[in-house]
């Protein structure tokens, strides 16, 4: 695995840690969920189970269409705010607690959530934006999101197709990246993400679930309530498509708005230090209203989640301004923008990567940068 190298970067860190421990003691705080966080999740499930009963409930096409895709969203909220943080152990103290907790959310989706997890926390976040160690921008044919990867002619119009490849992200996650990881086809094969026969029955136990529960029984259902098996499959392949449209629009330009790539490099060390490496590789952004912020699990404060994955959400607003004033003092570029600004420089991107624009070969060294 690639190293990064200190780069005078102590300092920073110094810094950074003793006003973020300051936070924390001033506040009489831990770096875990609170009682309002708690009181969240539990709100977000009871929405998630009544979607779930109103679908199963209703005697027309469109109550059960409602009813299944507020049982989705609800679903998809509960990753991006719990999930997540579960994953990172910084939801609840216990480890144990927490992947109980991933397995029960992750259900309306299908997602394993302990072979995310290692992709997530081993790799993507070890390596963001580096050449095959950053596995959420593997090289896949059908979209260029590095400038080291190959450029196909279909690639010119991805700026334009991309929604559908968000749409397609997270079922993509479940039926093919979660089989590909337990059949040993990907680089988690060296991990010990679920080991062994009990490590089997866990991982086809839970996708036999998840098809129980968001299909079998609303199948069942359904029929007995005069609703056709074309709704209801319809009802999962949409709402499912539209959760994933949801979390992909909160995560992509984060990466790739004015940042930085690397090949994966050839002596073992990365050109610059760990804490560099996210300010070129990540940024902050901003919703409008603000407030929606606190319902997107603070994934728009991206860079500030990669500089402190140790720690729940709910302290993102004030770690932020922490790292915008330490960054300024010690000549880093904290990069904070508004959505639209976002999605102005991902469109950037995927048009200049889409047309061939400044490919690297595999021999060439140091990032790149689309400015």
């Amino acid at each position: 695995m690639p190293l990064f190298m200190p780069d005078g970067e102590q300092a920073f860190h110094r810094a950074l840690n003793i006003q973020a421990q300051a936070y924390l003691k001033d506040h009489g705080d831990h770096r875990y969920a609170d009682g309002v966080s708690l009181v969240k999740a539990l709100a977000l499930s009871l929405w998630c189970v009544a979607g779930y009963i109103i679908c199963l409930t209703q005697h027309s096409g469109w109550g059960f269409f409602g009813g299944y895709l507020l049982f989705v969203l609800m679903g998809m909220l509960l990753n991006v705010n719990v999930n997540h943080d579960a994953s990172h152990n910084v939801f609840l103290r216990s480890t144990r607690a927490n992947r109980i907790i991933s397995r029960l959310v992750t259900l309306p989706l299908g997602v394993d959530p302990d072979y995310w997890r290692v992709r997530h926390v081993e790799f993507h976040h070890r390596y963001a934006n580096v050449e095959h160690y950053d596995l959420d921008t593997q090289e896949n044919g059908i979209f260029r999101q590095s400038p080291y990867q190959q450029h196909r002619p279909h690639m010119r119009f991805q700026h334009l197709y991309w929604p559908l490849i968000a749409a397609l992200s997270l079922p993509y996650i479940a039926w093919i990246f979660d089989w590909s990881d337990r059949m040993g086809k990907t680089p988690l094969k060296l991990t010990d993400a679920l080991p062994g026969r009990r490590g089997w029955v866990i991982f086809a136990g839970f996708k036999l679930l998840h098809l129980l529960l968001v299909l079998v029984v609303p199948l069942f259902v359904a029929h007995a309530h005069g609703i056709g098996t074309g709704v209801v499959i319809a009802s999962y392949l949409v709402s499912q498509m539209i959760a994933s449209t949801f979390v992909v629009f909160l995560l992509l330009g984060t990466h790739w708005a004015q940042a930085e790539f690397y090949e994966a490099p050839a002596a073992g060390k990365m050109p610059q230090g760990w804490y560099k490496h996210n300010f070129a590789t990540a940024c902050d952004w901003h919703p409008s209203p603000l407030w929606l912020e606190k319902w997107f699990g603070m994934l728009n404060l991206h860079l500030t989640h990669h500089l402190f994955p140790g720690w729940h959400h709910r302290h993102y607003p004030a770690l932020a301004k922490i790292i915008a004033a330490l960054a300024t003092e010690h000549g880093l570029n904290y990069r904070c923008i508004g959505y639209r600004q976002l999605l102005r420089e991902q469109q950037d991107f995927l048009r200049k990567m889409g047309n061939g624009e400044d490919l690297r070969t595999a021999e060439s060294s140091g990032p790149w940068s689309q400015k």
